[in-house]
């Protein structure tokens, strides 16, 4: 249904006055949140600062449009415009029009990758990025845009796409410390870290409504814009040394067709696909977190394409990758936004600010804007998550702790890789070994447990063996394995039976893994049975030859199997 592309219709239908009211609200909120953030990460991607307006306009309209959170608050956010520096910083140098045409190309293939991946339903694939790799690579990316910040709190040169190159950029240049620029940036990140733990309780304190506590708790970075403005034009610390925005072309953007060059492409191509899973794992997370809290429901496939469209339009209109925003998000949901609407009024709003007021940040210094983006980034790193998942499980500790390693030490693109690659390896690791467990039957029931682990009954001529795993070609081998050595320590066996409750496919590797257990049981005067088989592996097991030449039975039960292999052994555990 046209509905299911174009999720406006459906909300749209039921749209009402006081719907009205609480988007606009909440569009409020949020454009007094994204003026300063948006020029702070044009700056973070290498971009003029009216190119972080301009992401915040037609993106946030075509969102809305095909987007299906109803909170989800699409622009540019953090992580993705580190990305953006480093992929365009490949191409050319930063200030130059090549850069920016590589800026604007990426969003454009960001977006084409976004739909073609909706409209052919592969919003699965996000999946291979474990939550571990994740959660390091966007802690090592807060650690690393901070990092990258501090040349504009202390206003003093320097660059470096990783933690080495940052340090060894920056220790030379601490004799050249700006002292006005270090006061600006140090006020401001103490204003802001104050503001967000203190002023919405002392608000509420002396009798202000939550709401109104909100807007100006929310509104403290468009206030220390505006203070720390005034101040360096008041005293004109320009010419003392503090580095400024300067001048910022007003009006709308104008319509950009993003390069076509092939050679471009082929060079930016493997950094949108990065860009456009990030975005995507970030954006869905967030957005499904706010939905399920209204029970409300987000679909992944959709979802692709909203953020898809918002790219384009990003691309179009001169801007750069975008896609949803934790905080943004999180203050669009509290402001009380309920449909996507809000964001296209944030777009408005945006937009007028954009017209009217960028002739007044002329004298913005850029170490409010890095220190804005300091406090901004300090919620992504979880530095406690770390600790967690090292006691939780040293796997996926190992694939966390590559990507952060990595992504420090050698760029985000090589650190998210490294990541999926060690997770990945680690995946065909575990399963290429499954747990497999001798099991008995508890007393006084029909369950089987593990020998290791429960007082149970067993037989001595019916080994139970259950395997943990779906059986497929890394696996196949150890279980050949590890039947053979079980049958060869206990001469006594007369039956296998192997239990497969957690068995949920198999495949033609593993299928002649059977069949060769089968016949090697079979030589050695030993009876190969199956129990528990899950319907659908079932049908796989028909479709071939092997059932025919099964030496045993297949049970429904595992209590079946050794009811019927050793009746006297059963018998008396279920008397116990």
């Amino acid at each position: 249904m046209l509905k299911n592309y174009f999720p406006i219709l459906e909300w749209g239908k039921a749209y009402s006055g006081n719907t009205f009211g609480n988007d606009l609200i909440a569009a409020v909120i949020v454009t007094l949140m994204l003026i300063p953030q948006s020029l702070a990460y044009a700056m973070l991607a290498g971009l003029p600062p009216q190119v972080g307006l301009y992401a915040s306009i037609l993106p946030l309209v075509a969102y809305a449009i095909f987007g299906t959170s109803r909170t989800l608050a699409v622009g540019p956010v953090a992580v993705v415009s580190l990305m953006t520096a480093v992929a365009a910083g490949d191409i050319a140098a930063q200030g130059s029009f090549d850069y920016y045409l590589a800026a604007t190309c990426l969003a454009f293939i960001s977006g084409l990758i976004l739909i073609v991946m909706g409209l052919f339903r592969l919003g699965f694939l996000a999946n291979f990025l474990s939550h571990p790799v994740i959660t390091g690579f966007i802690t090592a990316s807060g650690i690393l845009i901070a990092a990258g910040q501090l040349k504009h709190i202390l206003g003093v040169g320097g660059s470096g796409q990783n933690l080495i190159e940052i340090a060894q950029g920056l220790i030379p240049q601490l004799g050249k410390i700006n002292l006005p620029t270090l006061v600006i940036g140090g006020f401001v990140i103490v204003f802001l870290v104050l503001v967000r733990a203190r002023l919405k309780g002392l608000l509420l304190w002396v009798g202000l409504k939550s709401r109104g506590a909100d807007i100006i708790v929310k509104s403290s970075p468009i206030i220390a814009v505006i203070i720390t403005t005034l101040i360096c034009r008041v005293y004109g610390l320009d010419s003392a040394g503090v580095r400024v925005v300067g001048s910022i072309t007003g009006g709308l953007p104008a319509p950009v067709m993003p390069s076509l060059s092939p050679e471009l492409w082929n060079r930016l191509a493997g950094s949108a696909l990065l860009i456009s899973v990030i975005g995507f794992v970030e954006s869905v997370s967030v957005a499904q977190t706010l939905a399920a809290k209204r029970r409300q429901r987000i679909v992944l496939d959709q979802e692709l394409i909203g953020l898809g469209t918002a790219n384009l339009a990003s691309a179009f209109s001169g801007g750069f990758p975008v896609t949803g925003g934790f905080a943004r998000s999180v203050v669009n949901f509290d402001a009380g936004a309920e449909t996507p609407a809000a964001g296209a009024f944030t777009a408005v709003g945006i937009a007028l600010v954009t017209i009217y007021l960028t002739p007044l940040l002329f004298y913005l210094p850029q170490a409010t804007l890095a220190a804005t983006i300091i406090v901004a980034v300090l919620s992504l790193i979880d530095l406690g998550v770390i600790r967690r998942t090292w006691i939780y499980s040293k796997s996926d500790f190992a694939a966390m702790f590559a990507a952060i390693i990595f992504t420090l030490s050698a760029g985000v693109e090589l650190g998210i890789l490294s990541g999926v690659a060690l997770s990945i390896l680690i995946h065909l690791y575990r399963t290429s070994r499954p747990h497999c467990a001798i099991v008995g039957q508890v007393p006084g029931s029909e369950h089987f447990r593990n020998i290791l682990r429960h007082k149970v009954v067993t037989s001595p001529s019916v080994l139970n063996l259950r395997v943990d795993e779906s059986l497929y070609f890394p696996n196949a081998r150890f279980l050949e394995d590890k039947v053979q050595n079980l049958v060869a320590e206990n001469p006594a066996i007369r039956h296998v039976v192997l239990m497969c409750p957690a068995v949920n496919s198999i495949d033609a590797s593993a299928l002649e893994s059977l069949e060769a257990i089968n016949a090697r049981l079979r030589d050695s005067g030993v009876t190969l049975h199956f129990s528990e088989i899950k319907g659908p592996v079932m049908d796989q097991l028909q479709r071939s030859h092997f059932l025919e030449e099964l030496t045993g039975k297949v049970y429904l039960s595992q209590y079946d199997a050794f009811s019927d292999l050793d009746p006297q052994a059963a018998r008396t555990a279920l008397a116990r």
